[in-house]
């Protein structure tokens, strides 16, 4: 179980952990409009729960890292190909319901909802495509 489900999901979510990091300075630098929506208090829970959001990567690859060992021999075609498409129905069923309910009953632009669901979107695939390598 820890080479197949625990190293895949570290290593996954160092690299979610990473891209996030990469991704939120490039859009404060490509869309500060958009990043003005931020300053809302609404988005700052608190320090005491700050670490939380720092601790999703690593949440989200091991649920995946799990559903990949789960359901890995359902997808097929190369690692890459199995990654992608892992990545994308996961992304289609988990990620586009959530942002559109969240579109739905939160006072946040549309913009902003678009924006969280393309960075779901990749974090899935991204972690499907290592999850594909690591554990085929």
């Amino acid at each position: 179980m820890i080479r197949r489900i625990l190293v895949p999901a570290v290593v996954s979510g160092l690299v979610l952990l990473g891209l996030g990091y990469l991704i939120l300075y490039a859009t404060i630098y490509t869309l500060p409009g958009l990043v003005e929506e931020y300053y809302d208090p609404i988005f700052w829970p608190g320090s005491d729960r700050a670490v939380l959001f720092f601790a999703h990567p690593f949440v989200l690859s091991l649920a995946l890292a799990w559903l990949w060992d789960r359901f890995k021999a359902e997808v097929s075609g190369p690692w890459l190909l199995r990654g992608l498409k892992f990545g994308l129905v996961y992304g289609l069923i988990a990620t586009l319901p959530s942002m559109w309910v969240t579109f739905s009953a939160i006072a946040v632009s549309l913009s902003m909802v678009l924006t969280w669901f393309a960075y779901g979107l990749m974090q899935a695939v991204v972690c499907g495509v290592i999850l594909a390598k690591m554990n085929p």
